[in-house]
């Protein structure tokens, strides 16, 4: 039975450990805090799973919110003017729906089915001295751990990462009780509103700890308005600035949020994310080799929403990977194999989150606009989130989306 060593308890690594112990595997996982700890503690992350994705948690029987959590099944596009007005606005239907489970659920819920099925669970934080001593006693090593001593292991790829800081400062807020869309299917959808050199503001229905919840996220250009958290005020006080951001900025959304109030006492998060592309080898102080997986390699800025699909991808890769080579050394050229079938997924979600944190350039204005006349142009932008190659086919190329465009608007 071949030993696997997982750092890191989030979507992906979890995901690659139950897959591998399903395959009868001996995986041994290292998680930071327990259940409980993360169910205590603050909110972790914005996510939200499209179709394609959840059918692969389905498959390994980890799905296990389906008729339980909130559907997400349309998205809604504003886009205001330099002056503020709201200039565009249109909604279209997803495929099939979506689902946004806070980590704080689906992380405990996950290391005690692992545990529960047999899985080691060692509870600690690592440092690369630890893992450098535990490591010859597994055949592979795999580092879905991007944070902190760890993240050190993988070198920064400058040719795959444009940006060197920051493109937002991030604000997220779990509340409940916003008013009624008049239009039910409204009240289902996802929201994204561009907001001419500001930012963006991003909300979407979820399932939090004790049951339906909606997630608003504030994208903000560094040193413009919605930039007003580096103070890392606590929850009550941040969410009190989100809602007069809203007034000020963002007033159709403000509607929507004004009696809101939030979830719990941990349920606000503030930080900003640097979008890297990192090189999937790392080696310890021994010369022994480790694979970085998900965040650990591949980092984007969440205006896309495509962290938790993109972590679900490359775990479900990686382990397609590793159950192909059978009894074959997990070398050098076998990692960098492993990550490079992923990034032949990965590529276009980060070109896609990395064009959307500029301006956005004339085209992709023509094409926001169009949707509100032709509904193909909206249902493809939408279903992009699910099928993230699809936007580099015409989305992000000029001449594709004109010719796109014009075979809507002659059918």
């Amino acid at each position: 039975m071949r030993r696997v060593l997982i750092v890191g308890a989030g979507q992906a690594g979890l995901q690659l450990a139950l897959t591998l112990q399903a395959e009868r595997y001996d995986v041994t996982l290292i998680a930071a805090r327990t259940p409980e700890q993360i169910r205590n503690g603050r909110v972790m992350s914005t996510q939200s799973m499209y179709y394609q994705t959840l059918e692969i948690e389905r498959r390994h029987g980890l799905g296990l919110w389906d008729d339980t959590a909130p559907r997400l099944t349309g998205l809604r596009v504003s886009v205001a003017s330099p002056e503020g007005e709201r200039v565009i606005d249109w909604m279209a239907p997803l495929k099939d729906y979506a689902l946004s489970i806070d980590q704080r659920v689906k992380m405990p819920a996950w290391l005690e089915l692992f545990a529960e099925r047999g899985g080691t669970i060692d509870y600690r934080a690592l440092s690369v001295a630890d893992l450098d001593e535990i490591a010859p006693g597994f055949d592979l090593v795999v580092v879905a751990a991007g944070k902190g001593e760890l993240g050190s292991l993988f070198e920064r790829d400058a040719q795959r990462s444009p940006y060197a800081e920051p493109q937002r400062e991030l604000s997220v807020a779990y509340v409940r009780g916003t008013r009624s869309a008049s239009d039910p299917d409204d009240s289902s959808a996802a929201r994204f509103s561009a907001l001419a050199g500001i930012g963006e503001v991003i909300s979407y229905p979820a399932h939090t700890l004790d049951g339906a919840c909606e997630i608003l996220l504030l994208e903000g250009v560094p040193g413009g308005p919605l930039d007003a958290f580096g103070d890392r005020p606590e929850p009550q006080r941040q969410w009190e600035r989100m809602l007069g951001l809203l007034r000020e900025h963002c007033p159709w959304e403000h509607e929507r949020f004004a009696d809101a109030e939030l979830t719990d006492e941990g349920g606000t998060l503030a930080g900003a994310v640097t979008p890297t592309v990192s090189k999937p080898i790392g080696q310890l102080p021994s010369g022994r080799l480790v694979l970085g997986l998900g965040d650990s390699v591949v980092l984007n800025d969440p205006v896309t929403g495509q962290g938790a699909n993109a972590a679900c991808q490359s775990a479900q890769i990686y382990r397609e990977s590793i159950l192909a080579r059978g009894d074959g050394a997990f070398d050098r050229g076998w990692m960098q194999g492993t990550f490079d079938r992923y990034w032949d997924f990965a590529r276009h979600v980060t070109s896609w989150a990395n064009a959307a944190l500029q301006p956005p350039p004339p085209h992709v204005l023509t094409i926001f606009g169009a949707a509100a006349q032709l509904p193909a142009v909206g249902e493809r932008f939408a279903d992009g989130f699910a099928n993230p190659d699809d936007m580099a086919s015409w989305f992000l190329d000029p001449n594709a989306a004109d010719a796109f465009l014009a075979e809507c608007a002659a059918a």
